[in-house]
């Protein structure tokens, strides 16, 4: 849990909540601009590059939504633990919740807790209050090349627990405000957390080999010029 709060620029205070733990991690700027770029050990499958290189690797391709419908992806599957009733989306919420909620079983009810939403800077407290956002959205996966994938490889991506860029805890209001819009078209509210937006985004179109067009592409260059050092680490999906 610390490892993606920490990913997800939550500020340093929030962080005293949970000593023990955050000793465990290594320290990032604190404006959140190394916020996705991983300096812990990873497994020789894994690739690291700079942001620049990370955008450079990202196949140029136009996008389409020709065919589109959200139900070509199905979500939200059963979790990882499917004793605790919840699936993957009460799992994220509860994977990235600062101050544990309860959770009553069966149904997986939610009670209590506290999160922090990057996107806009805001303290959340009560999970009804939470979307759970897909960082490159469905829509734009299929516009980038989802569209040609399985069934099956489609829902894999929008139940992607595997990687902490993937999936994301955020308001409601943010989420929606984003809706389905890519780096050239809507940006979160906190300034201060763009780079770490930035790098999740190629990340995650690198680790599913997804496309971007050229407006696309020529967005997230122009943000990475603002993130000096900042690096990619990614995974390709199985």
């Amino acid at each position: 849990m610390i490892k993606n709060l920490l990913r997800r620029g939550l500020p340093a205070l929030a962080l005293s909540v949970l000593p023990l733990l955050a000793t465990a991690v290594p320290a990032h700027a604190a404006d959140g601009r190394d916020a996705f770029s991983s300096t812990l050990t990873v497994s020789a499958a894994r690739d690291t590059a700079s942001l620049f290189d990370g955008i450079d690797r990202i196949r140029a391709a136009a996008e389409s939504r020709d065919g589109y419908v959200r139900t070509a992806f199905k979500h939200w599957n059963a979790g990882r633990l499917p004793a605790d009733g919840c699936n993957t989306r009460a799992e994220v919420i509860l994977e990235e919740a600062v101050e544990q909620p309860e959770v009553t079983a069966p149904g997986c009810k939610l009670t209590g807790g506290r999160w922090f939403s990057p996107y806009d800077d805001t303290w959340v407290t009560a999970a009804s209050g939470l979307d759970v956002d897909h960082l490159v959205p469905l829509a734009e996966s299929w516009d980038s090349g989802a569209s040609a994938w399985t069934a099956k490889r489609r829902e894999a991506y929008a139940n992607d627990q595997d990687t902490p860029t993937s999936l994301i805890a955020v308001t409601a209001k943010s989420n929606r405000a984003k809706a389905d819009k890519d780096p050239a078209e809507w940006l979160p509210p906190t300034a201060t957390y763009h780079c770490a937006y930035v790098t999740g985004w190629v990340e995650t179109k690198l680790r599913w080999n997804l496309a971007a067009d050229d407006r696309e592409r020529e967005a997230l260059l122009g943000l990475a010029e603002d993130c000096p050092g900042a690096t990619v680490t990614y995974e390709p999906a199985p």
